[in-house]
């Protein structure tokens, strides 16, 4: 990727954005739509407690397995209003839109709301950077030929079949973020600094602890061992299979800007970004991430207005020249791993 193909054109910089943001604020796009949030909010929370109401009355019984489905689409969808939340897409004010993070974050799904808002911000300041973007930092996936000859041993031999191994890995991802969310709540550096900051760090302890309590209390108490062990795995496997097929259409197999790429704010969240098309379904299925182009421009534009953001935005790039892209969610997938496949071409070829 090189600077010529990126860059924006001299004598613009800077300026693109601000003519984009100022249509988007004229259309009312940025304003708060408490109704339609407190609507969402009550479905959602509604259709959770529901659900565990229904797990703990259905008790001892193999049933809880199917159940466990549901309850991964369930707690995922309480995530997205995590998400929401962390954006300030339902407030406007810190304090409303942290309790409400808390709340559907630590308590509801047992991850810890500081972590992720600190590692989803530095994301969206530098989308797809291998040296800023915690979301493509070299871990058990590997994003680019760099990360991949650095491997050694069984990530050397993970990062040669990473396309195929991509689905399964994603059914351990919720349990990967809810040990990342206690490491957060205790890890410190040498110096004795917390590694990531948090403001209500206490809070946040608490109430992850009242999660686990609840969560696996609930479990033991209404099921035999063996079946509440069996649903923590499908609950916990199905979450972290949905929220990463949620995240995973928006910037993989998208640039990977380096700091050589002369980017100014437009280029560098459209471009890296992927939408996805469908109706409403989608919407839904996906939280409003498939429309990740007006997201990243307008993290906190409520998701409701995603969509009709989307011509004006679509528009604006075509006007300047910016590539929009947008494609079906089967092809955003196979567009992914295609990127992971080539990424681990050359361990392959050695």
């Amino acid at each position: 990727m090189s600077s010529s193909t990126l860059a924006a054109p001299e004598g613009r910089r800077g300026s693109d954005y601000a003519r984009l943001s100022r249509r988007i604020a004229e259309a009312g796009l940025l304003e708060r739509r408490p109704g339609r949030y407190a609507l969402r909010i009550a479905l959602t929370l509604g259709a959770f407690v529901a659900g565990w109401v229904v797990v703990a009355l259905v008790g001892d019984s193999w049933w809880q397995l199917p159940l466990a489905v549901v309850m991964a689409v369930a707690t995922t969808q309480v995530a997205f209003l995590g998400h929401d939340a962390g954006h300030r897409q339902m407030f406007r004010r810190r304090g409303p839109s942290e309790a409400a993070g808390l709340v559907a974050g630590n308590l509801a799904v047992g991850l810890s709301y500081g972590w992720w808002v600190d590692k989803h911000n530095r994301h969206h300041a530098n989308p797809n950077h291998t040296d800023e973007d915690p979301d493509v930092g070299a871990g058990a996936l590997v994003w680019t030929y760099e990360q991949a000859t650095a491997t050694r041993g069984l990530s050397r031999w993970m990062a040669r079949r990473q396309a195929w191994l991509f689905f399964p890995l994603l059914l351990l991802e919720g349990f990967a973020l809810h040990v990342a969310s206690v490491q957060a709540l205790v890890g410190r550096e040498p110096d004795g600094r917390w590694r990531v900051p948090m403001r209500h760090r206490a809070v946040e302890a608490l109430l992850l602890a009242a999660h686990a309590a609840g969560y696996l209390g609930l479990l033991f108490a209404v099921m035999s061992p063996a079946k509440a062990l069996l649903f923590v795995a499908v609950h916990q496997g199905l979450w972290g299979l949905y929220m990463g097929c949620s995240f995973a259409p928006n910037h993989k197999g998208m640039p990977m800007p380096t700091d050589e790429d002369a980017l100014d704010y437009l280029r560098k969240q459209v471009l890296t970004s992927r939408n996805v098309r469908g109706g409403r379904f989608v919407d839904l299925a996906l939280g409003g991430l498939n429309y990740q182009i007006e997201h990243h421009l307008f993290p906190n534009m409520p998701r409701a207005n995603l969509r009709r953001a989307r011509p004006l935005v679509m528009a604006y790039c075509a006007e300047q020249g910016v590539p929009y892209a947008e494609t079906g969610l089967i092809e955003s997938y196979r567009q992914a791993l295609a990127h992971l496949h080539d990424v681990g071409r050359p361990l392959r070829a050695g």
